[in-house]
């Protein structure tokens, strides 16, 4: 997407967000910003279309009256308002700032938008942070993943080719329900249409990643209900499905990552006698 378009559908956000009536198109064409004065009609209604489809993609819940004018549902597109510290703002600018700086994270835009509404609660540029960026082809991760999240919105399949961890090539269709980012390295959940199993992939090892573009406007799949992503996210050194007890130490200079690496399975001891130690079981 061009940073012409981009700029356009922000502004169509914002404009919608704030607006106490539904508005017909015609007024959108002439309130907000980006869209091209004196265009044609059919012209503007197929961009102001596919604006809207993004916006939807994004989690915008726009709907329309008997009339034909637009709006925001607020209460289906918004969560409840949510109150940070100053610190706490300053923690989430800082690791937003270092995501930025990431070629795999494949959010930029709406992540500058977040941080422009947390600059008001910032009043000190300290934060005793550390962020881990990805490591492994970041640019490749970064483009899989933010077409992974179309489909995901849009509800539909996806092929690609795969490497798996003993090197075996094989291609996948998936039906992708969610995405999560652990310790630099992003992840599909989806529920692989051959296999007829709930799969997690790593986005890294995927090769010639295609959304299937026939119907586009119509839904392939059903997501599952009460599906949660969080309950794939595994531990980065848990390897199938049998139960073991171990104990984990951590190097001082990388103790910081104990909670997160562990995801808070087993107690967390500061040993006297050398860096932390982890007991899993």
């Amino acid at each position: 997407m061009s940073a012409e378009a981009s700029e356009r559908i922000v502004n169509l956000a914002m404009y919608l967000s704030t607006v106490r009536e539904p508005v017909k198109a015609e007024r959108v064409q002439r309130e907000v910003e980006g869209y091209p004065p004196g265009q044609d009609e059919a012209a503007f209604l197929r961009m102001f279309e596919r604006d809207k489809d993004e916006l939807r993609t994004m989690g915008f819940v726009i709907v329309s009256d008997a009339d034909g004018g637009y709006a925001l549902d607020q209460g289906a597109t918004f969560a409840s308002q949510v109150t940070v510290t100053p610190q706490e703002a300053a923690i989430l600018n800082a690791v937003g700032g270092a995501l930025l700086g990431d070629p795999s994270f494949p959010f930029a835009e709406d992540l500058r938008l977040a941080l422009s509404k947390l600059s008001t609660a910032l009043d000190t540029p300290d934060s005793p942070v550390r962020v881990r960026l990805a490591d492994e082809v970041a640019r490749v991760q970064g483009l899989n993943a933010a077409e992974l999240n179309r489909a995901v919105g849009a509800h539909k399949r996806v092929s690609f080719g795969y490497t798996n961890s003993r090197g075996e090539d094989r291609r996948h269709d998936i039906e992708p329900y969610g995405l999560f980012l652990r310790d630099g390295r992003w992840y599909a959940v989806g529920r692989d249409t051959s296999l007829d199993e709930v799969r997690v992939y790593a986005v890294a090892r995927m090769d010639d990643l295609q959304m299937n573009a026939a119907s586009p406007k119509t839904a392939d799949f059903t997501r599952p209900e009460g599906f949660n992503v969080a309950t794939f996210i595994g531990l980065p050194f848990q390897y199938g499905n049998g139960d073991g007890e171990a104990t984990v130490r951590f190097a001082s200079s990388e103790a910081w990552r104990a909670r997160s690496l562990t995801g808070g399975s087993g107690p967390l001891e500061s040993r006297p006698d050398g860096p932390p130690a982890w007991p899993l079981t």
